[in-house]
């Protein structure tokens, strides 16, 4: 077999476009990457035990509170919540030789001191056609709340190169989703991760992976 590049696959919940990925790598549609590692930032996230059924290393990284640890006395600089949180992060990704990180209904955002380390190396999947229903605010139900109180006849998901913008990075691939008459926020949801979401992950994580090998 040839070189694949090391995927990181970073989760807050129930893991369902983890799934998606985890399918798409059995059925041989992910095969220029290979998911090596899946982090956590919550306790007993469903999403590891999906993990954990495909043979995947898994890990909990949680943010500390801000005054767990505080050292800002004697001259030393108190380091941020944030800050501690992203460098246990970075150092399980570097440990394991991370090449490209997938934000997979991850529920925290980084910030750019993490984000220019990885640049165009990590990707996310938002449950709207950005430019519309996204940035700050914007995220799981609240998307989709948006989307049928603004009226609009037709939404989506886009994959999108991460950086220090909540969700500003250059689109990599979208994939619309009609709104029909009765449509709840929840029953939206599930449309768009079905048509949608489910799909163009595993894609663009495929194409992504691809053109780092060229």
């Amino acid at each position: 077999m040839g070189k694949t590049v090391k995927i990181a696959v970073l989760v807050s919940g129930g893991g369902t476009n983890l799934q998606a990925l985890i399918d798409a790598q059995a059925r041989g549609e992910l095969h220029s990457g290979k998911i090596e590692l899946v982090i956590s930032n919550k306790d007993g996230a469903y999403a590891l035990e999906r993990a954990k059924k495909a043979g995947i290393e898994t890990l909990t990284i949680l943010k500390k509170k801000s005054n767990e640890g505080a050292q800002g006395t004697g001259g030393v600089q108190e380091i941020s919540p944030q800050a501690d949180f992203e460098n246990r992060l970075l150092a399980a990704l570097e440990e394991h030789g991370i090449e490209l990180i997938i934000l997979a209904g991850f529920m925290s955002i980084l910030s750019g001191n993490f984000t220019r380390r990885y640049p165009e190396r990590i990707i996310n999947v938002h449950p709207a056609l950005i430019p519309s229903f996204c940035g700050k605010g914007f995220y799981g139900l609240k998307v989709h709340e948006a989307a049928l109180a603004c009226g609009v006849k037709v939404t989506g998901a886009t994959v999108h190169f991460v950086n220090e913008i909540p969700d500003g990075g250059r689109i990599i691939a979208q994939k619309a989703v009609d709104i029909e008459e009765g449509d709840t926020p929840e029953i939206l949801q599930k449309r768009v991760m079905e048509q949608a979401e489910w799909i163009l992950l595993p894609k663009a994580a495929e194409k992504v992976c691809a053109d780092m090998l060229k």
